[in-house]
């Protein structure tokens, strides 16, 4: 029987279209880097040691994997957005190349000096959301004009980053806010993404229990998180504060079931959207109680509900999908693939399980890398070859 699904691999293509090598990298990277990490936790390396363990960990997990997941998402999205011909061939080598710059930079900050890599590592941000706002602008897309001013934003954070961690050594408002801006994006994004791709998928299954369409609920849920996210920017350790994020908790959930994940629970492709979603306000009530309660809730690992759980979860869930898509794969999860979802799933409930177990801190702590590792190197070993090679259709 001929059909028309992809066959054997037919040519290099890993620049020939945005989410390609930024997938690549940025899941190469959170492999690596995590490994990294432990090991300068343990004292078998040392570097970049004008960033403590816990700003350089931060600083490549928000800015070095975010932003390239980010880059890899827009680069794609934005000709469907604009109608205009996507990034690509060596404007985005260029771009990559800035990404991966930034990398090697910070992590070598102690041969090339802090502010030479600084500057190195701030220079794919501002030229990536340059061409995000010309495209954008260009292709008279005011309805994502948002998406390009809070890019403008995040790459004006990556710089505070680094002036803060440069006069007091510990970047705790940037951390706050480029967390924030990730969790934005997530609401934004994910909030189109994850109820449309759901009702394709029950419309096909001709379920009745479709996604609720975006309505006035979603403006005013997105707005109170907004308020309260700014709240914990300014004044993380306010009562205020921590109840306007545990209201943010309340609004989202109540958004995010509205979105009918519990009838997807057959396609783990699409039931991972909602998981990860549901990071969102576990994240906000996390981070509201440990704002109210850090004896109870510590609140670097009420963090990690939105950092590991939302932005580790949600990423790989695109980058799964959108990979699957862009290479003629069917739009389905073989169980390699939700054995990925499983293990990053699996890292984040360990991080989190700190909480109830503090003793063992240390044992999770490994355990949670280890889970994450083994996910992204999943990842790279399966979703590698689709990322770097067209297929040819017959």
């Amino acid at each position: 029987m001929v059909t028309n699904m992809p066959t054997a691999p037919s040519r290099f293509a890993l620049f020939s279209y945005g989410f390609r090598p930024f997938f690549l990298g940025a899941a190469t990277w959170a492999a690596f880097a995590m490994v990294l990490w432990v090991a300068l936790l343990t004292g078998h390396l040392s570097f970049a040691s004008r960033y403590d363990a816990v700003a350089w960990h931060a600083h490549e997990f928000l800015f070095g994997y975010g932003a390239a997941v980010v880059a890899g998402f827009l680069l794609t999205a934005i000709p469907n957005w604009t109608g205009r011909l996507p990034i690509r061939g060596m404007p985005l080598l260029a771009l990559f190349t800035l990404w991966l710059a930034g990398r090697i930079a910070i992590l070598f900050t102690d041969i090339v000096g802090f502010v030479a890599a600084a500057t190195v590592d701030s220079l794919f941000l501002l030229g990536f959301s340059a061409i995000v706002f010309r495209e954008i602008l260009a292709g008279r897309d005011r309805r994502n004009l948002k998406v390009a001013l809070i890019l403008v934003v995040f790459a004006l954070v990556n710089i505070a980053f680094h002036i803060e961690l440069y006069l007091f050594s510990q970047p705790l408002h940037a951390i706050r806010a480029t967390t924030s801006i990730l969790v934005i994006l997530i609401m934004l994004i994910g909030g189109r993404i994850v109820p449309s791709f759901t009702r394709n998928w029950l419309a096909k299954q001709q379920s009745r229990h479709l996604p609720t369409p975006f309505n006035a609920f979603d403006r005013y849920a997105l707005g109170i998180a907004v308020l309260s996210l700014g709240l914990w920017i300014a004044f993380p350790d306010r009562l205020l504060t921590g109840a306007a994020l545990i209201l943010s908790a309340l609004a989202q959930g109540a958004r995010l079931a509205r979105w009918s994940g519990l009838h997807t629970c057959r396609e783990p492709l699409v039931l991972i959207l909602h998981v990860g979603y549901a990071f969102i306000p576990l994240g906000f009530f996390a981070v509201g109680i440990s704002t109210i309660w850090p004896q109870a809730v510590p609140p670097a690992v009420a963090l990690h509900a939105w950092t590991a759980g939302a932005v580790g979860v949600m990423t790989l869930a695109v980058m799964t999908r959108a990979t699957r898509g862009h290479s003629g794969r069917p739009l389905t999860s073989p169980p390699t693939t939700t054995l990925i979802y499983l293990l990053v799933i699996l890292s984040v409930v360990l991080r989190l399980a700190t909480i109830v177990l503090p003793d063992r801190a240390a044992t999770l702590h490994e355990l949670a890398a280890a889970a994450w590792t083994a996910a992204f190197c999943a990842f790279v070993v399966l979703y590698g070859p689709m990322l770097l090679w067209a297929r040819k259709k017959t």
